[in-house]
């Protein structure tokens, strides 16, 4: 048995990845200078810096798509996020990228998510627009709060007591191009991307059966037709299709007609899964709970933890919406409480 010290590691990546791959000795490094570590790569640390932080942590308790859910079994963002590295490490490894890059991006994606999942990220939109003076009801709105951002702030500034996370820039540029309309710069970062879409488009189905919502055959023709007849070939279809595709093309693609089914797999979801009455129901609620948060917390901000003011620079709403959008479900529902549900008076 012999140690394999950082300087090897590097070595073997030069020696085994592709030549597309993104190397850790070749990084354009972090904006504060750190002595290397003796063991591990730099995409090997930021990973374990974001494993050990207190945002990931709480991810175990925000929603991923049915809030409240009663039973064990239904994915938290924690478990999605889990999911989105396992499958980009498959995809990963099978084009000989980097894995220790792109398993970093994965578990750091979902930081800045909300508690009630997306509908937490539209209510703090829509609370931000009311105060900024603008109509929530217009498109715009959405640009005032992104979870992807809000997860690039997470490790820039907010955690570590306000010095941030200081992770190299392939892993913040992979968490900030996550969603959205630009691409990574780094092949890892695009894989992860699209395992996201992956993940959740499967696992939703997956949860909305166990919830109710939907049935397998209620799925699209294509669905069954090119992806398969059940979770597991799902993702083996995507996976293998994404993997083809992308040595083919020497970028990170998928064919069109797989492409095609899991895009129309996901409208279909959206229409049937996000906006289903049971769902809706629980959307209602929590949007109020978190437009009751934020007008309580931008009256009295002194009552915001000082360490979200601290790094605020003076701006009230921001300190406001880096404390709600850190809370968790529960925590939520908690500080809700305790504000503004009566408590029994003894005399």
């Amino acid at each position: 048995m012999h140690i394999v010290y950082r300087g090897d590691r590097e070595q073997q990546e030069h020696a085994e990845l592709s030549a597309d791959a993104t190397f850790a000795s070749e990084s354009e490094g972090r904006e504060r200078s750190t002595e290397p570590d003796m063991l591990r790569t730099d995409f090997q640390r930021d990973r374990d810096k974001i494993l050990h932080t207190k945002s990931f942590r709480r991810l175990s308790h925000k929603t991923q798509v049915f809030l409240a859910a009663e039973g064990d079994h239904y994915r938290t963002r924690l478990t999605h996020t889990l999911e989105v590295a396992q499958i980009a490490r498959t995809i990963a490894r099978a084009l000989g990228l980097n894995e220790d890059l792109t398993e970093a991006i994965s578990l750091g994606h979902d930081l800045g998510h909300t508690p009630f999942g997306h509908t937490g990220e539209d209510a703090l939109a829509r609370c931000l627009a009311t105060r900024r003076g603008i109509d929530p009801d217009t498109p715009e709105v959405a640009v005032l709060y992104r979870h992807n951002e809000q997860s690039l702030r997470v490790v820039e500034v907010i955690e570590n007591d306000g010095r941030g996370l200081n992770l190299t820039a392939e892993v913040r540029d992979g968490i900030v191009h996550h969603t959205g309309a630009e691409r990574a710069e780094t092949l890892e970062g695009r894989i992860v991307a699209v395992a996201d879409r992956i993940a959740y488009v499967n696992h939703d189905i997956d949860d909305a059966i166990r919830a109710g919502v939907l049935r397998e055959s209620d799925l699209p023709a294509s669905t069954h037709a090119v992806l398969g007849p059940d979770h597991s070939s799902r993702i083996q279809t995507l996976v293998f299709d994404m993997v083809e595709t992308s040595a083919r093309l020497d970028d990170v693609r998928m064919s069109e007609a797989v492409w095609n089914a899991m895009m129309e797999l996901r409208a279909f979801l959206f229409a049937n899964v996000y906006q289903a009455p049971v769902v809706l129901e629980e959307v209602g609620k929590a949007t109020r709970l978190i437009e009751a948060l934020f007008g309580y917390y931008v009256e009295h901000v002194e009552e915001v933890p000082v360490e979200y003011r601290a790094i605020s620079g003076g701006d009230n709403l921001r300190a406001v919406t880096d404390y709600i959008a850190g809370m968790t479900d529960r925590y939520a529902k908690a500080q809700f409480r305790a504000l503004f549900e009566p408590n029994s008076i003894h005399y």
